[in-house]
Parts: structure tokens; sequence; C-alpha cells
């Protein structure tokens, strides 16, 4: 269903090291918004806008060479790198637009979904997800970890839609409320459903990786994991409160019964292991004790310095 008033659309795309997929994620996005202008469905203005995340590689030429070929492309800059969500954030909140689509530059998220997300937007949806479908193209491990992983957060009662990445469409107002979220350590897949709007699901297969390498390596995806975690759930330090109170209990439990093998029988042995195998085990739990709750402690010094999350170098 076609809208009475063209869309003013723009395509938020966030670049790390990107010169290799730029020409082909350039042309590809602008075919898709010259299919969607010809339909009626967004207007002369709409555009697209790649946010240079302070790459090291020629991907600011090559945005910069791009929007002097087509006018539609426009670029930004930061001044340095800050991170994937933060590159993302600076785009959804710089980028003009009635509708912005933030998605990967690496032409992995299908672009064909974007025409049924504006139909979910026409129909009220203010905040359209787009989510994979399946995942049998990734490997054993990494779809066991990720299925593990959303479903630990629904346990520490994280609002979070399964499958999704950063592929969604924002209405004008749900961007405007975004706005208002002022945290440094990012984690957008989970402050994105706390906004309230009206959403919607679009669902993908998620494609091959055009050209270039991920930029999310193992130890940037356990990063990304732990914000995740540590921004929204307090529940690892329940965990650790029920936990010690079952472990005191245990440890006096079996004090009592070193006492009791000690003064009323004759089967104590110098060094017992029952000695050495508490103390390692208190030891180590009180050890991953600290590093949780060095985790939040980690974040609320991050928050209380409230640097800003990005700095725009440049504007195209």
């Amino acid at each position: 269903m076609a809208s009475i008033q063209p869309i003013n659309i723009n395509l938020i795309v966030p670049c790390y090291n990107e010169e290799a997929v730029l020409p082909e994620t350039s042309r590809q996005l602008l075919a898709m918004l010259g299919k969607l202008q010809v339909q009626g469905r967004i207007d002369g203005e709409s555009r697209v806008t790649f946010v240079d995340d302070g790459s090291r590689d020629r991907t600011w030429q090559m945005i910069e060479e791009l929007s002097r070929q087509d006018a539609r492309v426009h670029g930004i800059k930061l001044s340095r790198n800050q991170g994937h969500q933060n590159a993302l954030l600076a785009g959804l909140l710089s980028a003009r637009g009635d509708v912005l689509v933030s998605l990967d530059a690496d032409l992995q998220d299908d672009i064909d979904a974007i025409p049924r997300m504006l139909d979910e937007y026409e129909r009220g949806a203010d905040i359209v997800y787009g989510v994979r479908a399946r995942r049998d193209t990734d490997t054993v491990f990494k779809r066991w970890t990720a299925r593990a992983y959303y479903g630990l957060l629904r346990k520490f009662g994280v609002d979070i839609v399964p499958d999704h990445a950063d592929f969604r469409l924002m209405s004008r107002r749900s961007l405007d409320a975004l706005r208002d979220f002022r945290e440094v350590n990012l984690f957008l897949r989970g402050i994105i459903p706390m906004l309230g709007f009206r959403t919607a699901i679009v669902t993908y297969d998620r494609l091959s990786r055009f050209a270039g390498e991920s930029k999310y390596p193992v130890l940037k995806m356990l990063a990304l994991a732990l914000n995740g975690i540590f921004s929204f759930s307090t529940v690892p330090l329940q965990w650790i409160t029920v936990f010690g109170f079952i472990l005191s209990a245990a440890s006096m439990a079996i004090g009592i019964w070193a006492l009791f093998i000690r003064f009323a029988t004759t089967l104590a042995i110098p060094g017992w292991a029952s000695t050495v195998i508490p103390m390692y085990f208190l030891g180590g739990l009180q050890l991953l004790a600290l590093g949780i709750i060095g985790g939040y402690l980690s974040r609320i010094y991050s928050e209380t310095k409230q640097r800003p999350r990005f700095i725009i170098e440049k504007s195209i």
C-alpha cells in the first residue's frame, strides 16, 4: 500500500575500513532509492548517509568521491574510532529524514527487506526490526552461543528481539525519543525496545559478506555481549548474593563436618584435601564476584564522566 505523501528516507551505514565494499554498497543502495522513488514511495530528497568511524584506509576519501558523483550520497566523519554502536548513533542522531534505516556496509543485511519495512511503517509502526529468518549459514558454535545469549538476556529481564542486530527502521518521533538516552555504554539492541512505540518485524535471509572482513571479531562480540548484560540487568549482582548465602551455608556445614571428623573419629589426616578444595573454590568464586562487580563499577565510572559519545569532524 503506497503512502499518500512520499516519505523522506535516509539509509544510515556505519563504516570502518570498508573501502573494498563501499562502491558496490553505494550502487545497490542508490538503485534501491531510485526504484522506490519511481514507485512514488519516497521523495527526491531521500539519501544514503555513510558514517566513517575513524577508518584507517581510504573509506572517507571514497565517501567524498561517491558524494561528488551523486548528490544523494552524504557522509559523516568521526574524529576517531568510537566503535560501531557510537558510529551508528552518530548517524541516527545527526541525519535528516522522516524515516531512518540503519544497516551494515557489508551488504549482509538484505536491502530487499527495506520496502517491506516501509509497508509496516505505513501501517503505523514506528520501529521495524529486521530479524534473521534462520541461522543455518552460521557455524554450530556461533548458532549455539547466539541462542544461549538471547536466552540469557531474556532470563535477566532484558527486553530484546532475538536474531536482530542493527538492521532496523525508525520513525522521526522514535529517534527524538532515542535522543533522551544519554548512556555512554551503548547497546542499541537493548535501548530501542525500551522506547515503547509500536513495533513490527520483517524477516530476511542474511547474505554473505560482499567483500572485506568482519569488524566484529570474537573479543569485540564478547565486549558487546557483556555490555548488553551489565547495561540492562542487575540480576548477576543478585545471583552473587544468592550464591554467597548458599556457599556460606555449605562452608559452615563442611566446617562442622571437619570438626566432627577431628574430635569424634580417628580418621583426620594432616593436609586433608577437604581443607584445600573449599579454600580454592571459595577463592575462585570471590574473584568471579569481584569481576562482576567490577564490570558494573567500570560502567558507572564511564557514565559519571559524561564524555561525548562521538565527535563529528566533518560532514558532507
